[in-house]
């Protein structure tokens, strides 16, 4: 459910106070100096997807700042903040950038940061733990206060996931919009890579924008029963080779990352699946898995569970063998580095495939 904090209501000499508890309500403490003399009316509507905090701000001229006074009440966050309307000038690690329409940029909040907007202004910002995005501190102190621009590469597509992400939030469930989150993560961490030089032996920019519309397309067809590395390099023109070396950069395989985003919409179907009159069977096959008995052993092996015990006890989480409530990380995680042993897809292993559970989820090398 969406929470909405508004200044309009209240007298230009009430709104300064008020704003300012606003912000800090909603983002981290930060100081705020509004720099109008008869205030304009703000606005945050914000959700919460998983660990991530989506806001949404419309306000007046103003500087806010993260001072060393601040930063000692332990709070480490990043706050991803896409510009609609205005420019901001954005301070951080002896950095300043102007961030313009359609650009966006991060802040730290483990140090001093400041972003001053002479004039009226939205953005939409989105604020998760420092811990939940996986690159390295060198690199991130290499990216604050920085400008990417919306309009092209890598960072196009990031911002356009983000901007889509935040106008679907309000309607998404805490199970899908939590996957969904973590998924823009990883695709923010990838950008990240990519601007470090991470992908320098093979055209940073290429690589990073290639693996971002595979994985798309992936998605966009994963109940095909018939996907497979072959079909996903011709449709890029590329090598299968070099679709496995992209996906090499992230510890994963193809087959690895199709399966773990296949029992994914299982796991969350099979928990809707009685009240529309569907078995398992039925679910397995409308996520690409041909055979049922194969399904459940990757499921099982994935989840520690069979898939007919989740669907029967998942809700109640009392299911036997470790299942889980609804709502509740599963053990494997979109876009998450695992490293299940076997390699091949759930809807063509020909052969059983044996599986481990995932190791740590967002294991970065």
């Amino acid at each position: 459910m969406s929470v909405v904090l508004s200044t309009a209501s209240l007298s230009a000499a009430d709104r300064g106070e008020r704003w300012h508890h606003a912000v800090s309500r909603t983002f981290i403490p930060l100081d705020v100096h509004l720099l109008e003399d008869d205030p304009s009316p703000g606005r945050i509507v914000s959700n919460q997807l998983g660990s991530l905090r989506i806001a949404q701000v419309q306000a007046g001229p103003q500087t806010v700042t993260r001072s060393r006074r601040l930063i000692g009440d332990g709070k480490e966050h990043l706050i991803l903040t896409l510009q609609q309307r205005g420019t901001s000038l954005k301070e951080q690690d002896g950095r300043q950038a102007r961030i313009g329409p359609g650009d966006f940029s991060l802040s730290d909040s483990t140090r001093l940061f400041r972003k001053t907007v002479q004039s009226d202004f939205s953005f939409t910002s989105f604020q998760f733990p420092r811990t939940d995005l996986r690159v390295r501190d060198e690199d991130l102190r290499e990216v604050t206060a920085t400008a990417f621009s919306g309009q092209e590469g890598g960072a196009a597509l990031v911002a356009a996931y983000f901007a889509r992400l935040a106008r679907e939030a309000p309607g998404l469930d805490a199970l899908v919009g939590g996957q969904f989150a973590a998924t823009a993560l990883d695709l923010l961490a990838l950008l990240i890579d990519e601007r470090c030089g991470r992908f320098a032996s093979q055209a940073p920019e290429a690589a990073a924008a290639t693996l971002v519309r595979v994985k798309d397309h992936i998605l966009r067809h994963l109940a095909d029963p018939g996907l497979s590395p072959p079909e996903i390099a011709a449709a890029h023109f590329m090598s299968v080779r070099y679709l496995h070396k992209l996906f090499q950069l992230e510890g994963v395989t193809v087959g690895e990352w199709i399966r773990t985003q296949r029992l994914e919409r299982c796991r969350r179907d099979l928990l809707r699946s009685p009240a529309l009159g569907h078995g398992v069977a039925a679910v397995a096959r409308r996520w690409g898995f041909v055979s049922p008995s194969h399904f459940s052993r990757v499921f099982r092996a994935a989840y520690g569970v069979a898939p007919r015990e989740w669907q029967t006890h998942g809700l109640s989480g009392d299911g036997r063998n470790g299942g889980e409530r609804e709502g509740t990380p599963p053990r494997t995680g979109a876009l998450h580095r695992s490293s299940p042993t076997s390699p091949t897809l759930g809807a063509s292993c020909p052969t059983p495939c044996p599986t481990r559970p995932p190791s740590s989820p967002h294991s970065r090398p």
